[in-house]
């Protein structure tokens, strides 16, 4: 692995779909390694597995930067991957779950070169399971947050929700 490459690993995890979730993150750059964990009151499992990869770009301080995104969320990989987001964009995400945090993953994406792999979840690669444990601890932990994008798009009826 190239050293200027960034390594993020994600995760989400919701008991109930929706339900109370979090997210886990491993973040690796060289010789660096940093987690990071949030948890919410409600939400959703989709909405999760986008917020780690969001929150894990978002934290990065330099712009331009390449990185390996890994997660087991096909949701993530494969509209990112097999551009359905690109189209979803066309069409103001009619009908689509998540436009909030569909728009602010592009907008972090833009800033930088990113790829995205999908990893099978719950098997052998040890950082994929590290995220997994940490986002199970975050939905559990008494210092959970309001989802607000999901809040919000409940008491629009429930379009946004997946």
């Amino acid at each position: 692995m190239e050293n200027s490459v960034v390594e993020i690993y994600t995760d989400g995890a919701c008991s109930g779909n929706p339900g109370p979730g979090g997210y886990g993150i491993v973040m690796k750059y060289k010789s660096q390694r940093k987690e990071m964990a949030q948890g919410f009151v409600k939400t959703t499992n989709n909405r999760m597995e986008l917020m780690s990869v969001i929150v894990a770009i978002e934290s990065l301080k330099k712009e331009g930067l390449h990185i390996i995104v890994y997660s087991d969320s096909k949701y993530v990989v494969d509209a990112i991957n097999k551009n359905w987001v690109f189209g979803w964009i066309k069409k103001g995400f009619a009908g689509k779950a998540n436009p909030d945090l569909w728009k602010r993953l592009l907008r972090a994406l833009s800033k930088h070169i990113v790829k995205f792999v999908w990893v099978k979840g719950h098997a052998s690669n040890v950082e994929n399971n590290r995220c997994d444990e940490l986002a199970v601890m975050a939905s559990r932990s008494p210092n959970r947050l309001i989802d607000e994008g999901y809040e919000l798009s409940r008491k629009a009826g429930g379009l946004g929700l997946s």
